[in-house]
């Protein structure tokens, strides 16, 4: 038996997000749709995270345990063999067989995608957040600094979050404009339900005003979720990175 891990990037548009769910198809079931074609046993993948339906990765990392004698270095081949076009093994390898793709990690990177202007975009629209409204970007850089830290993030998580404890350390939040794409990039240790997302629709709320940048510390130490702005669409998200 040995440990396969794969390297993997999708575009999580036509997908229920990765984990397997009845009715709704998935990036994972897909994925081991794939590797039981492949290895003519079913495998099951343990994936790093949980992207909610619509959001995108370019490096998700995943596992799975075989004693198919397919050569690791070439599941990557053989695999995308049988994966659609949206879903791609960036990278196939034999790892320690207590590696565990999720346990294992010590960080992700996460960006999100606005564009800002008065005319909607029809190319690229499944990765892109339109906004209509003028944004303070200064003010907006103001408030990410709030988030680097060791915090209570209880107010920046959606209701349906099993995690034990909502203390996460986020250790870069940066947000820049070029023309009429603002990106933001956030890193931690490790990210609760919707995380990202409110925490994009609270700076948002800061970019027109409505909140002030200093707001974000009253809505960490509130632990309110009330308090923090609307999750930001699931379409402008992608996983950027896996740290381990």
């Amino acid at each position: 038996m040995k440990n396969i891990k794969l390297v993997i990037e999708y575009d999580g548009t036509n997908y229920s997000g990765w984990q397997r769910q009845k009715n709704a198809m998935t990036i994972q079931e897909k994925l081991e749709m794939a590797i039981q074609k492949s290895t003519g046993k079913y495998c099951n993948t343990i994936g790093c995270s949980r992207t909610d339906s619509g959001v995108h990765a370019r490096q998700f990392t995943c596992n799975f345990l075989t004693d198919s004698k397919i050569p690791s270095s070439k599941f990557k081949m053989v695999l995308n063999s049988q994966l659609p076009e949206d879903i791609v093994v960036l990278k196939s390898e034999e790892v320690d067989i207590n590696f565990h793709s999720r346990y294992n990690t010590i960080g992700k990177e996460y960006s999100y995608t606005i564009i800002i202007g008065n005319n909607r975009p029809a190319i690229g629209r499944n990765y892109i957040y339109y906004f209509q409204r003028r944004l303070n970007i200064d003010n907006m850089k103001t408030a990410c600094k709030f988030f680097i830290g060791k915090h209570d993030f209880s107010a920046f998580k959606s209701n349906g979050s099993s995690a034990k404890t909502s203390v996460r350390t986020i250790k870069k939040f940066t947000v820049s404009k070029q023309e009429n794409l603002i990106k933001f990039i956030v890193t931690g240790d490790g990210f609760l339900y919707n995380m990202v997302r409110i925490m994009v629709g609270t700076l948002l709320e800061v970019g027109v005003g409505r909140f002030s940048p200093e707001y974000v510390l009253d809505i960490l130490r509130s632990k309110d979720r009330s308090k923090a702005g609307k999750p930001a669409p699931a379409r402008g998200l992608c996983l950027e990175k896996v740290f381990y």
